[in-house]
């Protein structure tokens, strides 16, 4: 059994990560910002904790992540808003990191995006150009970290059912479904192999695709 902590544990692709940890025998620890969340964090078998991560310094994060064994970030600001976007995709993810590194916990796993690389290609003028700027710096602050960190990079997400398959590194930037992406992140954690690495992937098709534990294992 692992302590796993969730960033961001109302978003969609937690609400469906937590259940698949619990099934595993995890203890998992989701944390959300609104109490009104609370319940439906619950009703996936994780433990709810209410905090505001974007008014928390370095010391608060690594008192919430003491004692656990592994972190996962998946949390966001939805876009829209440049000025939180920088605060919650960029600001907020890098101090978790340094509060990881300080709890003494070295397993992060960091949900990015497929087009996450210094030449994303997004003008400055576009309302995307936040999010794609924030999640490189995140992304790069997690490289230059002591962690064990994985880096995950999905294509455009879907509300598609699972297919338990995926594509590494499809030509483009793809698709693929949010409860595909929760199940990576379950065998990410598990599978030393993918420590250090950044992995951009979608569902691809039946011919490009590999089961997800294949997948990650190359």
């Amino acid at each position: 059994m692992s302590r796993v902590l969730v960033f961001g544990g109302h978003g969609r692709i937690a609400l469906l990560l937590a259940p698949l940890l619990v099934a595993r025998g995890d203890e998992v620890t989701s944390v959300i910002r609104n109490p009104d969340h609370v319940a439906d964090v619950e009703a996936t078998g994780a433990t709810a904790l209410v905090a505001d991560i974007e008014q928390l310094d370095v010391d608060a994060l690594a008192e919430i992540i003491r004692g656990h064994d592994a972190v996962v970030w998946s949390a966001g600001a939805g876009g829209g808003d440049p000025k939180r976007t920088y605060a919650v995709d960029r600001d907020a993810a890098e101090r978790s990191m340094d509060a990881a590194e300080r709890a003494g916990v070295e397993r992060y796993v960091l949900v990015s995006w497929i087009g996450s690389t210094a030449e994303h290609g997004i003008p400055q003028d576009d309302p995307f150009f936040a999010y794609a700027d924030a999640k490189w710096a995140a992304d790069e602050h997690l490289r230059g970290s002591n962690l064990a960190g994985t880096i995950l990079g999905p294509g455009g997400l879907t509300f598609d059912e699972p297919t338990g398959r995926i594509q590494i590194d499809p030509e483009d930037r793809g698709e693929v479904s949010r409860a595909d992406v929760a199940a990576v992140i379950v065998e990410a954690l598990q599978n030393p192999a993918t420590v250090g690495r950044t992995i951009r992937f979608g569902n691809g098709d039946a011919d490009s695709s590999l089961p997800i534990a294949e997948a990650l294992a190359g």
